[in-house]
Protein backbone atom coordinates (compact mmCIF):
# COMPACT_ATOMS: atom_id res chain seq x y z
CA UNK A 1 0.00 0.00 0.00
CA UNK A 2 1.38 3.51 -0.94
CA UNK A 3 0.30 6.45 1.00
CA UNK A 4 -0.35 9.67 -1.18
CA UNK A 5 -0.76 12.92 -0.05
CA UNK A 6 -3.96 14.58 0.13
CA UNK A 7 -4.07 17.17 -2.55
CA UNK A 8 -7.61 19.60 -1.68
CA UNK A 9 -9.87 19.71 -4.96
CA UNK A 10 -9.33 22.06 -7.51
CA UNK A 11 -11.29 25.69 -6.39
CA UNK A 12 -12.82 27.45 -9.11
CA UNK A 13 -9.77 29.68 -9.68
CA UNK A 14 -6.68 28.03 -9.84
CA UNK A 15 -4.71 30.65 -7.66
CA UNK A 16 -6.88 29.72 -4.97
CA UNK A 17 -6.03 26.30 -4.87
CA UNK A 18 -2.22 26.94 -5.01
CA UNK A 19 -2.87 29.26 -2.37
CA UNK A 20 -4.51 26.64 -0.33
CA UNK A 21 -1.35 24.13 -0.70
CA UNK A 22 0.45 27.08 0.16
CA UNK A 23 -1.29 27.48 3.41
CA UNK A 24 -0.85 23.59 4.13
CA UNK A 25 2.48 23.57 3.88
CA UNK A 26 3.08 26.61 6.31
CA UNK A 27 0.95 24.61 8.51
CA UNK A 28 2.89 21.05 8.17
CA UNK A 29 6.50 23.55 8.63
CA UNK A 30 5.63 24.22 11.88
CA UNK A 31 4.05 21.28 13.41
CA UNK A 32 6.68 20.12 16.18
CA UNK A 33 5.79 16.98 17.75
CA UNK A 34 7.10 19.13 21.48
CA UNK A 35 4.35 21.46 20.69
CA UNK A 36 2.60 21.94 23.81
CA UNK A 37 -1.28 20.64 23.81
CA UNK A 38 -4.20 20.91 26.16
CA UNK A 39 -7.16 18.38 25.57
CA UNK A 40 -10.74 19.47 25.02
CA UNK A 41 -12.73 19.92 27.54
CA UNK A 42 -16.97 20.14 28.53
CA UNK A 43 -17.70 22.48 31.46
CA UNK A 44 -21.28 22.34 32.86
CA UNK A 45 -23.53 23.58 35.77
CA UNK A 46 -26.33 22.73 37.81
CA UNK A 47 -27.69 24.33 40.58
CA UNK A 48 -25.52 21.92 42.96
CA UNK A 49 -22.31 21.79 41.29
CA UNK A 50 -19.71 21.74 38.55
CA UNK A 51 -18.84 18.67 36.21
CA UNK A 52 -15.77 19.11 33.99
CA UNK A 53 -15.53 16.15 31.29
CA UNK A 54 -11.61 15.94 30.05
CA UNK A 55 -10.58 13.98 27.28
CA UNK A 56 -7.39 11.94 27.73
CA UNK A 57 -7.84 9.34 25.62
CA UNK A 58 -4.52 6.48 26.15
CA UNK A 59 -3.43 8.22 29.19
CA UNK A 60 -2.69 6.07 32.51
CA UNK A 61 -4.89 7.22 35.42
CA UNK A 62 -1.53 7.42 37.66
CA UNK A 63 -0.26 10.51 34.98
CA UNK A 64 -3.06 13.08 35.51
CA UNK A 65 -2.80 15.36 38.72
CA UNK A 66 -6.21 17.15 39.46
CA UNK A 67 -5.77 20.04 42.10
CA UNK A 68 -7.70 23.14 43.82
CA UNK A 69 -5.41 26.22 43.93
CA UNK A 70 -6.62 29.95 44.37
CA UNK A 71 -9.82 29.65 43.47
CA UNK A 72 -9.00 27.41 40.57
CA UNK A 73 -9.21 23.55 38.87
CA UNK A 74 -5.98 23.02 37.89
CA UNK A 75 -5.49 19.40 35.66
CA UNK A 76 -2.54 18.61 34.67
CA UNK A 77 -0.26 15.31 33.45
CA UNK A 78 1.67 13.73 31.02
CA UNK A 79 0.93 11.37 28.16
CA UNK A 80 3.84 9.15 26.97
CA UNK A 81 4.77 8.97 23.35
CA UNK A 82 4.42 5.09 22.04
CA UNK A 83 7.98 3.38 21.44
CA UNK A 84 8.54 3.30 17.23
CA UNK A 85 10.92 0.95 16.01
CA UNK A 86 14.06 1.83 14.22
CA UNK A 87 13.31 0.41 11.44
CA UNK A 88 9.19 2.13 10.86
CA UNK A 89 8.74 5.19 9.30
CA UNK A 90 6.52 7.70 10.27
CA UNK A 91 3.88 8.80 7.36
CA UNK A 92 1.36 11.21 9.67
CA UNK A 93 1.66 11.89 13.46
CA UNK A 94 -1.06 13.73 14.36
CA UNK A 95 -2.17 12.80 18.29
CA UNK A 96 0.21 15.35 20.62
CA UNK A 97 2.40 13.71 23.75
CA UNK A 98 3.95 15.65 26.32
CA UNK A 99 3.00 17.14 29.72
CA UNK A 100 -0.13 19.52 29.51
CA UNK A 101 -1.68 21.95 31.91
CA UNK A 102 -5.15 23.48 31.71
CA UNK A 103 -6.47 25.56 34.69
CA UNK A 104 -9.84 26.42 35.27
CA UNK A 105 -10.77 30.01 37.45
CA UNK A 106 -14.00 28.78 39.47
CA UNK A 107 -17.10 31.19 39.12
CA UNK A 108 -18.02 30.59 42.72
CA UNK A 109 -17.01 28.74 45.84
CA UNK A 110 -17.02 25.18 45.74
CA UNK A 111 -16.28 22.35 48.33
CA UNK A 112 -13.20 21.57 48.47
CA UNK A 113 -13.04 18.69 50.56
CA UNK A 114 -16.30 16.65 48.63
CA UNK A 115 -14.08 17.09 44.67
CA UNK A 116 -14.43 13.66 43.07
CA UNK A 117 -12.57 12.88 40.12
CA UNK A 118 -13.20 9.63 38.33
CA UNK A 119 -11.30 8.61 35.62
CA UNK A 120 -13.06 5.70 32.74
CA UNK A 121 -13.00 4.80 29.24
CA UNK A 122 -10.30 7.80 28.39
CA UNK A 123 -12.52 10.89 30.03
CA UNK A 124 -11.68 12.12 33.63
CA UNK A 125 -14.71 13.71 35.01
CA UNK A 126 -14.62 16.03 37.71
CA UNK A 127 -17.08 16.63 39.82
CA UNK A 128 -17.04 19.87 42.35
CA UNK A 129 -19.94 20.69 44.52
CA UNK A 130 -20.89 23.92 44.92
CA UNK A 131 -20.56 25.24 48.85
CA UNK A 132 -23.75 26.12 50.15
CA UNK A 133 -23.17 29.77 50.23
CA UNK A 134 -22.81 29.68 46.25
CA UNK A 135 -26.12 27.77 45.46
CA UNK A 136 -29.31 29.66 44.45
CA UNK A 137 -31.95 30.23 47.30
CA UNK A 138 -35.09 30.24 47.22
CA UNK A 139 -36.86 33.69 48.63
CA UNK A 140 -40.58 33.46 49.46
CA UNK A 141 -42.71 36.40 48.90
CA UNK A 142 -45.14 37.25 51.51
CA UNK A 143 -48.14 39.40 51.21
Amino acid sequence: MKLVTYQRPGLAWPTFGRLANLQDEIDRLFESPLQAWAPALDVHEDKDAYTIRVELPGMKREDIDVSLQDGALVISGERKPETIKEDTEVHRQERFYGKFSRALTLPTAVSGDQVKAAYKDGILTVTLPKAEEAKPKHVAVSE
